[in-house]
This record gives C-alpha cells, structure tokens and sequence, in this order.
C-alpha cells in the first residue's frame, strides 16, 4: 500500500466521514451547506442537483426532484453536524446518512482535520 494512503486512522474520532442528505432545491441546500462551513463541521460540502427521488410518504408514492448535499467531515463531529442538520433542514423527517470510507489519501485527510478543527 502507497503510504500516502490512510487505511486506519489514528483514532475513530479521527476518521473521515462522509453525511449526505437530499434537500428540496438549490437554495437550501446552499443555505444548510454554508452553515456547516461557517460552523467548521465540514471540510467541504459538494451539491449534486436533479437528483430524482421516489418513496413512499404517508401511504402515498412521492416522485421529486432534489439535490444531494455531501459534507466531508470527522467522525468527532457526528452529534453535532446531525443537530445542525436535524435543525436547518426543511423535512420533517430528513434523511441523514453517514458513511466512513475505509480508504483516502493522507493529505486529504489531514486537511479535512485541519478545518474542522479551526477555532
């Protein structure tokens, strides 16, 4: 393996994580992704638009077009990047996943770290 790939962090806290929701429009998802920049809760947070979502709500089948928001985070920020999540999000019941890849490069890592971790 290269060594300027992460395999195992040095700590679970120091894990990269990746939180995604979907929101209704470009506008909240702007709006939800500058508050967790602002608050350092994410590294970088990606928009991906016309993503098209169909479910079941309330017994009825929904079709709708959303945009997916990514925040490349640390796993120490999980309990806060949720609440601001939970609290910004125009969803009753938003769906927030994370996920930790099991492999990424050293200095991506270390910069993710380094702004979420800025005072």
């Amino acid at each position: 393996m290269s060594p300027s790939l992460i395999n195992t962090p040095l700590s679970t806290e120091d894990h990269l994580l990746v939180v995604v929701t979907a929101l209704p429009d470009v506008d909240a998802a702007k709006g939800l992704a500058r508050v967790l920049i602002d608050e350092n809760l994410a590294a970088c947070v990606q928009l991906g638009s016309n993503i098209q979502s169909i479910y079941r709500w309330e017994g009825k089948l929904c079709e709708e077009q959303e945009v997916l928001l990514s925040a490349k985070t640390l796993a120490s920020k999980w309990q806060e990047i949720l609440s601001v999540i939970q609290k910004n999000h125009p969803y009753e019941l938003p769906e927030i996943l994370a996920f930790s890849p099991e492999q990424y490069s050293q200095q991506y890592g270390d910069w993710v770290q380094a702004e979420v971790n800025k005072a």
